[in-house]
């Protein structure tokens, strides 16, 4: 049969050619063109992972040790930052007629908290801001070795209180053997306090290393210091019992400014001067205070 003698709308065995440049199973209109507004997207598969899902162990392994590398840092750094500064260093002045060391302008004794930084106008300080925490300040009165904690954070509490404190240096050469055995007795001959008579170990002595100071050796109480380049185990019991405790004509403390016990009775002979050495007071020595 030839092609014209065919009938209408019968359908040949073979199918109709696809229009190039289209995919097997896309849509089109009854006309063959390709149906518009669809879209053809990959479809994701539910067993295939993000890359959140496939890498999430590795993240979180990354960021703990980012948040334990920074916690050790600021730790490393805490730990190492000094726990006080000085703006000054202080000078030695010739002792004035009568009287030992050289006063020390007041820098205030008010109390601090164990991790806060004090700057102390004059070092080394005898007095200032200072720890007000059992283990931190005061300090217990012994001898503290080239290497051990003992900052004036914790010290000038002592001197608070009526303590003294012996400082030596070893960069001025006060941490040789013989330098060092020479400490470990100072406190077995050390004085009663004047007024009080706080016995020592109560108070003080603290016997500790520092280095910003013009001399070997510094014993300080309250206001007051003592500089000595030979340590002089009697000049400084003597400074001691002469200025750790002191009142006034009326009888008032001058210093220090916690006492530990009543001030004594006031005497119309008594003098700056001659009360210093005066015989203790009938006050019975009394515990540190807590402030």
């Amino acid at each position: 049969m030839t092609e014209p003698n065919r009938r209408p709308g019968k359908k040949s065995g073979r199918p109709a050619p696809q229009p190039q440049g289209r995919r097997a199973g896309a849509s089109t209109s009854p006309t063959g063109a390709a149906r518009s507004g669809r879209r053809e997207i990959d479809r994701r598969r539910y067993d295939q992972r993000t890359p959140l899902e496939r890498y999430r162990t590795p993240i979180v392994v990354v960021a703990v040790l980012a948040v334990v590398v920074a916690v050790s840092v600021f730790v490393f750094y805490s730990a190492a930052a000094p726990a006080y500064a000085c703006s000054s260093v202080d000078t030695v002045q010739p002792a004035a007629s009568g009287e030992m060391g050289q006063v020390q302008a007041d820098m205030g004794n008010t109390h601090v908290g164990v991790g806060d930084k004090v700057t102390y106008a004059v070092c080394p300080p005898a007095s200032g801001h200072h720890i007000n925490k059992t283990g931190f300040g005061p300090l217990q009165p012994k001898v503290y070795g080239p290497d051990d904690q003992s900052t004036p954070n914790g010290w000038v509490h002592n001197l608070e209180h009526g303590g003294l404190v012996l400082l030596y240096s070893c960069d001025k050469g006060a941490c040789d053997n013989a330098s060092i055995a020479a400490l470990t007795p100072f406190a077995a001959g050390f004085p009663k306090s004047t007024y009080c008579g706080l016995p020592p170990g109560l108070v003080g002595p603290v016997i500790a290393r520092f280095e910003q100071m013009p001399t070997k050796y510094a014993a300080m109480v309250w206001d007051r210091v003592l500089y000595m380049d030979t340590l002089d185990v009697q000049k400084v019991y003597d400074f001691f019992t002469k200025y750790a405790e002191r009142v006034g004509d009326n009888g008032a403390f001058i210093a220090p400014p916690e006492p530990q016990c009543a001030a004594p009775t006031a005497s119309p002979s008594a003098s700056p001067s001659s009360s210093a050495g005066a015989s203790p007071s009938s006050s019975a020595a009394a515990s540190p205070s807590p402030s």
